[in-house]
Protein backbone atom coordinates (compact mmCIF):
# COMPACT_ATOMS: atom_id res chain seq x y z
CA UNK A 1 0.00 0.00 0.00
CA UNK A 2 1.22 3.54 -0.26
CA UNK A 3 -1.74 2.17 1.83
CA UNK A 4 -10.50 -0.34 7.63
CA UNK A 5 -11.92 2.41 8.07
CA UNK A 6 -14.96 4.19 8.86
CA UNK A 7 -16.38 6.79 5.33
CA UNK A 8 -14.17 9.38 6.47
CA UNK A 9 -15.69 12.22 8.83
CA UNK A 10 -14.42 15.02 6.94
CA UNK A 11 -16.87 18.63 6.12
CA UNK A 12 -17.69 18.26 2.65
CA UNK A 13 -16.13 19.17 -0.61
CA UNK A 14 -16.28 21.16 -3.47
CA UNK A 15 -18.18 19.96 -6.15
CA UNK A 16 -16.71 18.20 -8.93
CA UNK A 17 -16.59 19.52 -12.73
CA UNK A 18 -18.44 17.62 -14.95
CA UNK A 19 -15.87 15.85 -16.81
CA UNK A 20 -16.02 13.35 -13.90
CA UNK A 21 -12.59 14.12 -12.99
CA UNK A 22 -10.84 14.10 -9.33
CA UNK A 23 -9.40 17.21 -7.96
CA UNK A 24 -8.03 17.05 -4.54
CA UNK A 25 -6.73 20.82 -4.04
CA UNK A 26 -9.94 21.59 -2.54
CA UNK A 27 -9.67 21.10 1.12
CA UNK A 28 -12.50 20.37 3.55
CA UNK A 29 -13.45 23.06 5.98
CA UNK A 30 -11.04 22.94 8.80
CA UNK A 31 -11.17 24.41 12.03
CA UNK A 32 -7.39 24.17 12.68
CA UNK A 33 -5.19 21.71 14.07
CA UNK A 34 -6.50 19.02 16.43
CA UNK A 35 -4.01 19.20 19.25
CA UNK A 36 -1.37 21.82 20.32
CA UNK A 37 1.49 19.65 21.75
CA UNK A 38 4.11 20.23 24.17
CA UNK A 39 8.02 19.86 23.78
CA UNK A 40 9.12 15.94 25.22
CA UNK A 41 12.55 16.73 26.54
CA UNK A 42 13.65 12.71 26.15
CA UNK A 43 12.26 12.84 22.49
CA UNK A 44 14.28 15.87 21.85
CA UNK A 45 17.70 14.54 23.75
CA UNK A 46 17.57 11.04 21.48
CA UNK A 47 17.74 13.94 18.33
CA UNK A 48 20.93 13.75 15.90
CA UNK A 49 22.85 17.16 16.68
CA UNK A 50 22.57 18.36 13.09
CA UNK A 51 18.68 18.50 12.72
CA UNK A 52 18.45 19.75 16.61
CA UNK A 53 20.52 22.63 15.62
CA UNK A 54 18.87 23.17 12.25
CA UNK A 55 15.68 23.28 14.16
CA UNK A 56 13.50 21.97 11.44
CA UNK A 57 12.74 18.91 9.52
CA UNK A 58 12.49 18.34 5.88
CA UNK A 59 9.94 16.37 4.86
CA UNK A 60 9.48 14.62 1.48
CA UNK A 61 6.18 14.37 0.44
CA UNK A 62 3.67 13.31 -2.69
CA UNK A 63 0.80 15.26 -2.01
CA UNK A 64 -2.03 13.90 -4.11
CA UNK A 65 -3.12 11.16 -1.30
CA UNK A 66 -6.61 12.69 -0.10
CA UNK A 67 -7.09 12.57 2.51
CA UNK A 68 -3.59 11.25 3.95
CA UNK A 69 -1.55 14.32 2.36
CA UNK A 70 -2.68 16.72 -0.57
CA UNK A 71 -2.75 20.34 -0.94
CA UNK A 72 -5.50 23.06 -0.06
CA UNK A 73 -6.86 25.82 -2.07
CA UNK A 74 -3.26 27.84 -1.42
CA UNK A 75 -1.13 24.81 -2.37
CA UNK A 76 -0.37 24.21 1.27
CA UNK A 77 -0.19 20.22 2.33
CA UNK A 78 -2.56 19.23 4.17
CA UNK A 79 -4.27 15.81 5.62
CA UNK A 80 -4.02 14.06 8.40
CA UNK A 81 -0.85 12.82 7.90
CA UNK A 82 0.33 16.25 7.79
CA UNK A 83 -1.56 17.34 11.13
CA UNK A 84 0.36 14.40 12.75
CA UNK A 85 3.74 15.06 11.02
CA UNK A 86 3.48 18.89 12.11
CA UNK A 87 2.68 17.81 15.66
CA UNK A 88 5.01 15.27 16.02
CA UNK A 89 8.04 17.62 14.82
CA UNK A 90 6.15 19.96 17.63
CA UNK A 91 7.28 17.14 20.17
CA UNK A 92 10.63 17.66 19.23
CA UNK A 93 10.97 21.58 19.17
CA UNK A 94 11.12 21.27 15.46
CA UNK A 95 9.33 23.02 12.93
CA UNK A 96 8.45 21.35 9.54
CA UNK A 97 9.74 21.65 5.71
CA UNK A 98 7.81 20.27 3.07
CA UNK A 99 9.41 19.27 -0.12
CA UNK A 100 6.42 18.42 -2.73
CA UNK A 101 7.79 15.00 -4.78
CA UNK A 102 6.77 12.62 -6.47
CA UNK A 103 6.13 9.18 -4.90
CA UNK A 104 8.77 7.26 -6.18
CA UNK A 105 11.63 9.64 -5.28
CA UNK A 106 11.18 9.99 -1.59
CA UNK A 107 13.16 7.36 -0.33
CA UNK A 108 16.27 8.03 -2.95
CA UNK A 109 16.05 11.64 -1.52
CA UNK A 110 16.22 10.33 1.99
CA UNK A 111 19.24 8.36 1.24
CA UNK A 112 20.83 10.98 -0.80
CA UNK A 113 20.76 13.50 1.56
CA UNK A 114 17.95 16.25 0.17
CA UNK A 115 15.11 15.26 2.79
CA UNK A 116 15.36 14.14 6.40
CA UNK A 117 12.34 11.99 6.61
CA UNK A 118 9.32 10.81 4.06
CA UNK A 119 6.13 11.41 5.27
CA UNK A 120 3.63 9.72 2.71
CA UNK A 121 1.20 7.43 3.60
CA UNK A 122 4.11 4.37 2.94
CA UNK A 123 3.52 0.96 3.72
CA UNK A 124 6.33 -0.45 5.21
CA UNK A 125 7.92 -3.33 3.35
CA UNK A 126 10.78 -5.47 3.75
CA UNK A 127 11.98 -4.90 0.47
CA UNK A 128 11.75 -0.91 1.35
CA UNK A 129 13.76 -1.79 4.97
CA UNK A 130 16.53 -2.53 2.34
CA UNK A 131 17.17 1.19 1.93
CA UNK A 132 15.49 2.98 5.11
CA UNK A 133 14.37 2.82 8.39
CA UNK A 134 10.36 2.78 9.15
CA UNK A 135 8.90 4.31 12.44
CA UNK A 136 5.28 2.68 12.25
CA UNK A 137 2.77 4.65 12.90
CA UNK A 138 -0.68 3.34 11.33
CA UNK A 139 -2.21 0.40 9.86
CA UNK A 140 -3.81 0.81 6.57
CA UNK A 141 -5.61 -1.96 4.24
CA UNK A 142 -5.82 -2.69 0.34
CA UNK A 143 -10.01 -1.78 -1.11
CA UNK A 144 -10.98 -1.84 -4.75
CA UNK A 145 -13.46 0.68 -5.82
CA UNK A 146 -15.51 -0.01 -9.18
CA UNK A 147 -17.96 1.67 -11.36
CA UNK A 148 -21.26 2.24 -9.84
CA UNK A 149 -23.67 -0.66 -10.48
CA UNK A 150 -21.36 -2.91 -11.59
CA UNK A 151 -19.79 -6.25 -9.58
CA UNK A 152 -16.25 -6.66 -8.93
CA UNK A 153 -14.40 -9.53 -6.79
CA UNK A 154 -10.95 -8.44 -5.98
CA UNK A 155 -10.13 -12.27 -4.92
CA UNK A 156 -11.12 -13.00 -8.50
CA UNK A 157 -10.39 -10.23 -11.06
CA UNK A 158 -8.31 -12.21 -13.89
CA UNK A 159 -9.24 -10.55 -17.50
CA UNK A 160 -9.99 -6.96 -15.93
CA UNK A 161 -8.19 -3.55 -16.01
CA UNK A 162 -7.61 -1.98 -12.63
CA UNK A 163 -6.04 1.22 -12.42
CA UNK A 164 -3.48 2.09 -9.62
CA UNK A 165 -0.88 5.02 -8.17
CA UNK A 166 2.56 3.69 -9.65
CA UNK A 167 5.36 2.74 -6.79
CA UNK A 168 2.48 2.21 -4.60
CA UNK A 169 2.13 -1.66 -2.94
CA UNK A 170 -0.64 -2.27 -4.88
CA UNK A 171 0.96 -1.46 -8.13
CA UNK A 172 4.42 -3.72 -7.34
CA UNK A 173 3.14 -6.58 -4.83
CA UNK A 174 -0.88 -7.14 -4.85
CA UNK A 175 -2.00 -6.97 -8.44
CA UNK A 176 1.18 -8.64 -9.72
CA UNK A 177 0.65 -11.25 -7.28
CA UNK A 178 -2.59 -11.69 -8.13
CA UNK A 179 -1.98 -11.57 -11.97
CA UNK A 180 0.04 -14.19 -11.46
CA UNK A 181 -1.82 -16.18 -9.76
CA UNK A 182 -4.27 -15.76 -12.67
CA UNK A 183 -2.09 -16.93 -15.06
CA UNK A 184 -0.81 -20.11 -13.08
CA UNK A 185 -4.30 -21.63 -12.99
CA UNK A 186 -4.36 -20.88 -16.82
CA UNK A 187 -6.68 -17.62 -16.85
CA UNK A 188 -6.01 -14.10 -18.56
CA UNK A 189 -3.87 -12.00 -16.50
CA UNK A 190 -5.06 -8.59 -14.82
CA UNK A 191 -4.30 -5.49 -17.27
CA UNK A 192 -2.56 -3.14 -14.47
CA UNK A 193 -3.46 0.76 -15.74
CA UNK A 194 -0.62 2.77 -14.02
CA UNK A 195 -0.81 6.44 -13.31
CA UNK A 196 1.82 8.81 -11.38
CA UNK A 197 -0.97 10.32 -9.44
CA UNK A 198 -3.88 8.38 -7.44
CA UNK A 199 -6.42 10.94 -8.90
CA UNK A 200 -5.69 10.05 -12.42
CA UNK A 201 -6.01 6.56 -11.30
CA UNK A 202 -9.47 7.39 -9.68
CA UNK A 203 -11.07 9.05 -12.61
CA UNK A 204 -9.59 6.08 -14.98
CA UNK A 205 -12.30 4.07 -13.59
CA UNK A 206 -15.13 6.91 -13.35
CA UNK A 207 -14.23 7.22 -17.00
CA UNK A 208 -14.61 3.70 -17.81
CA UNK A 209 -10.81 3.37 -19.12
CA UNK A 210 -10.48 0.86 -16.18
CA UNK A 211 -12.87 -2.09 -14.53
CA UNK A 212 -11.75 -1.43 -10.83
CA UNK A 213 -8.95 0.50 -8.58
CA UNK A 214 -6.59 -0.37 -6.05
CA UNK A 215 -5.59 1.80 -3.50
CA UNK A 216 -4.82 1.98 0.67
CA UNK A 217 -8.66 1.79 1.82
CA UNK A 218 -8.32 5.42 3.29
CA UNK A 219 -7.92 6.98 -0.07
CA UNK A 220 -10.51 4.35 -1.70
CA UNK A 221 -12.86 5.26 0.59
CA UNK A 222 -12.30 9.07 0.22
CA UNK A 223 -12.23 8.86 -3.72
CA UNK A 224 -15.78 7.39 -3.00
CA UNK A 225 -17.20 9.56 -1.35
CA UNK A 226 -16.36 12.17 -3.67
CA UNK A 227 -17.21 10.73 -7.20
CA UNK A 228 -20.56 8.76 -5.41
CA UNK A 229 -22.16 9.23 -8.65
CA UNK A 230 -19.65 7.40 -10.41
CA UNK A 231 -17.87 4.44 -8.17
CA UNK A 232 -18.56 2.49 -5.42
CA UNK A 233 -16.59 0.25 -2.42
CA UNK A 234 -15.79 -3.35 -4.37
CA UNK A 235 -15.77 -5.12 -0.89
CA UNK A 236 -13.91 -5.02 2.20
CA UNK A 237 -10.36 -4.16 3.06
CA UNK A 238 -7.93 -6.56 3.10
CA UNK A 239 -3.77 -6.73 3.29
CA UNK A 240 -3.78 -4.33 6.62
CA UNK A 241 -0.43 -3.61 6.85
CA UNK A 242 1.74 -0.72 8.65
CA UNK A 243 2.08 2.63 7.73
CA UNK A 244 5.44 4.08 8.42
CA UNK A 245 7.86 7.58 8.53
CA UNK A 246 10.64 6.68 6.51
CA UNK A 247 14.44 7.72 7.83
CA UNK A 248 17.81 7.06 6.55
CA UNK A 249 18.99 3.53 7.51
CA UNK A 250 20.83 3.64 10.63
CA UNK A 251 20.26 7.31 11.78
CA UNK A 252 19.72 8.19 15.61
CA UNK A 253 16.62 10.49 14.22
CA UNK A 254 14.45 6.86 14.13
CA UNK A 255 14.54 6.38 17.47
CA UNK A 256 13.91 10.62 18.30
CA UNK A 257 10.74 9.87 15.88
CA UNK A 258 9.44 7.26 17.72
CA UNK A 259 10.06 8.25 21.62
CA UNK A 260 7.65 11.90 20.13
CA UNK A 261 4.69 9.34 18.48
CA UNK A 262 4.82 7.38 21.54
CA UNK A 263 4.90 10.24 23.73
CA UNK A 264 1.81 11.73 21.64
CA UNK A 265 -0.24 8.27 21.54
CA UNK A 266 0.33 8.20 25.66
CA UNK A 267 -1.16 11.63 26.07
CA UNK A 268 -3.85 11.64 23.46
CA UNK A 269 -2.63 14.04 21.07
CA UNK A 270 -2.18 10.84 17.95
CA UNK A 271 -5.76 9.66 18.66
CA UNK A 272 -7.76 13.55 18.83
CA UNK A 273 -5.53 13.98 15.21
CA UNK A 274 -6.85 10.48 14.03
CA UNK A 275 -10.64 11.05 15.35
CA UNK A 276 -10.63 14.22 13.57
CA UNK A 277 -10.02 12.66 10.14
CA UNK A 278 -12.45 9.48 10.51
CA UNK A 279 -9.58 7.64 10.47
CA UNK A 280 -9.12 6.17 14.10
CA UNK A 281 -9.59 2.69 13.24
CA UNK A 282 -6.12 2.31 12.24
CA UNK A 283 -4.36 3.47 15.17
CA UNK A 284 -1.87 2.12 16.61
CA UNK A 285 -1.45 1.70 20.83
CA UNK A 286 2.47 1.25 19.93
CA UNK A 287 4.64 3.19 17.81
CA UNK A 288 7.51 0.76 16.61
CA UNK A 289 10.20 0.20 14.07
CA UNK A 290 10.54 -1.74 11.32
CA UNK A 291 7.47 -3.83 11.88
CA UNK A 292 7.64 -5.91 8.13
CA UNK A 293 11.22 -7.63 9.14
CA UNK A 294 10.35 -7.28 13.16
CA UNK A 295 6.56 -8.03 13.04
Amino acid sequence: MRMRYSVLAVAAVAALALSGCVDNSTAPKDDGPSVNVGVDAAAVALLPAKIKDAGKLIIGMDPSYAPNEYKDDAGNPIGWDVELADAMAAKLGLKTEYQASSFDKIIPSITGGTYDIGVSSFTDTAEREKAVDFVNYFTAGVQWAQPIGKKVDPANACGLTVSVQATTYEETEELPAKSKACTDAGKAPLTILKFDKQDDATTAVADGRANAMSADSPITQYAVSKLKDKIELAGDSFEDAPYGIAVDKGSKLTKAIQAALQSMVDDGSYGKILDKWGVSNGGLKKITINAAANG
